[in-house]
């Protein structure tokens, strides 16, 4: 599976330990930026990223920023991307399973090394459940 990471100044540390576990486990990781924890805008590492995400099926994202939220939110303007920000694991989990989640949102400010690489591994590791339920409800994300 290919993995697209990208931070802003504030996820910036997070994100390049991320990306070495990553690449140590195995995953094709691509990083988009930033390359330096000098100060830059959420929204453009958002959609330059969730442009990857979009031009790879089957690829993930993560993004990071001081909360996760600000990337959250702007990572969910584009469509075809369902971002979920997550705090622990079982929220990964859940947004995987039920939604369906092909972004995962962390705070770079918030989480410690060791609880963001079990999110992220949670968030990559588990599939879709593509129960009826829950394929109908992602499907009516999408609006026409």
């Amino acid at each position: 599976m290919k993995v697209f990471i990208g931070s802003d100044h504030a996820g910036y540390a997070l994100k390049e330990a991320l990306r070495d576990h990553l690449q140590q486990q195995g995953y094709e990781v691509e990083d988009i930026g930033v390359f330096s924890p000098e100060p830059a805008d959420y929204p453009d590492v958002a959609h330059r990223l969730t442009a990857c995400v979009i031009a790879e099926p089957g690829s993930r994202g993560i993004l990071l920023c001081g909360t996760g939220i600000g990337m959250c939110i702007a990572a969910n303007k584009r469509r075809g991307i369902r971002a979920a920000h997550a705090e622990e694991p079982l929220s990964a989990q859940l947004a995987r399973t039920h939604n369906d989640a092909n972004v995962l949102c962390l705070g770079g400010r918030i989480l410690g090394i060791e609880l963001a690489k079990a999110i992220v591994d949670t968030f990559l590791q588990t599939p879709f459940s593509a129960e009826e339920r829950h394929a109908r409800r992602v499907q009516k994300l999408e609006l026409p």
